[in-house]
């Protein structure tokens, strides 16, 4: 029978390590493919009622949500094709180089059979003929008629060489013009998404300055604060309700035993510290690093994203869950590359930085929870600059 997924194959065989009948082991694949279904389902429950209850009664932040995944949306594909067109610049550069090769050769081919017919034109037409007459040794004759032979059949075989050569220039130039095209052709759709990026960026600017404009007072400043926060919090209340039902996650490496092992998610400057006051008495439940737009953001430990999405104060969010009660959030990035239900091993890119959710630079959020709460993220790190 074959396997449904990779996920099925792979843990059928590892119940067959177990000793598991193949029947059984069969069963127990289905079941967890079937629980992986259903947690997927849960988790994008529980996402549609989060964007229900935060996004869609928020026009502000609606707005911002509407212009800053377009704007992601844009980056990824124009990361897209930054990488065909360097595809397509490497192919038309070795077809150019093999043009190039091509010509010299037939250069070359050229010149050799100038000089054979050189050579024949000096000996002339008759020259056989006089040589058959005035030779008395009969066999030095017969060898003299050999090498004339051979400087025939040389001359037709560099004629058909000199041919062969000329269709593959043709070919190449055929080939090289093709790579123009499609160059050209990624060029128009470059500018195109850069004009859908600048539209994107002044949607985005829009809504920041109206972001701003509302929360010009620090009381309404601090009620929209404590609305993100709640969004967050009842968001990982029900993540943790979904994961309660989800298979277990291999515990090898125990998360709780590599306190003071992770490297840091991200290479940057230290902003603001676990702990420190945000404003009206908040406080910061994670740490906030400046980094470059598009630096890579990695998993600090193995596990799976139970969230990939934008949220309301958090922009493009990544929550992966590491089991026994541990998750890793990482907020304000630019672009997501994994979606829910992956599994990601330590150092793994989760995502590319950036300054979603209304950030005015390029930052990364990032939190340890324990059981739902929050813990200091900075003992886990082996190194005490996130810039080393």
């Amino acid at each position: 029978m074959k396997p449904a997924s990779g996920l099925w194959s792979l843990a059928l065989a590892a119940l067959l390590l177990l000793g598991a009948s193949p029947v059984g082991a069969q069963k127990d694949a289905r079941s967890t493919e079937a629980e992986l279904k259903a947690l997927k389902a849960e988790i994008e429950r529980v996402r549609r009622q989060v964007s229900r209850d935060q996004v869609q009664r928020d026009r502000i932040a609606r707005d911002l949500r509407e212009a800053e995944m377009s704007a992601s949306a844009v980056r990824e594909s124009l990361e897209g094709l930054r990488k065909q067109r360097a595809e397509v610049a490497a192919r038309r550069e070795a077809l150019a180089k093999e043009q190039s090769q091509q010509q010299a050769q037939l250069a070359r081919q050229r010149e050799s059979l100038a000089r054979q017919l050189r050579a024949a034109y000096l000996i002339g037409r008759e020259e056989p003929l006089k040589l058959l007459l005035n030779q008395k040794d009969p066999a030095r004759a017969g060898r003299m008629f050999a090498y004339y032979g051979y400087f025939g059949r040389a001359r037709a075989q560099q004629i058909d060489r000199i041919t062969e050569t000329l269709q593959r220039l043709e070919e190449l130039a055929t080939q090289v013009a093709a790579e123009d095209a499609k160059l050209a052709e990624l060029e128009a759709k470059r500018v195109a998404e850069l004009e859908a990026l600048e539209t994107a960026r002044a949607k985005r600017g829009k809504a920041l300055a109206a972001l701003q404009a509302e929360s010009r007072t620090r009381e309404r400043t601090l009620e929209r604060l404590k609305r993100e926060q709640a969004g967050l919090e009842k968001l990982l209340r029900e993540l943790r309700r979904a994961m309660e039902k989800a298979p277990k996650i291999d515990g090898r490496d125990a998360f709780a035993k590599l306190r003071g092992k992770l490297s840091w998610p991200v290479k940057g400057r230290l902003v603001a510290r676990f702990g420190e006051p945000r404003a009206g008495g908040l406080k910061w439940d994670g740490v906030l690093l400046a980094t470059e737009r598009g630096a890579t953001v990695r998993a600090v430990s193995h596990g799976r994203v139970i969230y990939a999405d934008w949220l309301p104060g958090l922009g493009l969010l990544t929550i992966i869950d590491h089991g026994e009660g541990y998750m890793s959030l990482y907020g304000h990035n630019d672009r997501l590359f994994k979606a829910v239900g992956e599994r990601v091993a330590a150092g793994d890119p989760v995502a590319a930085a950036g300054d979603t959710g209304g950030r005015g630079r390029p930052e990364l959020y990032f939190e340890i929870r324990k059981g739902g709460r929050p813990v200091d993220p900075r003992p886990w790190f082996k190194g005490s600059d996130p810039g080393g």
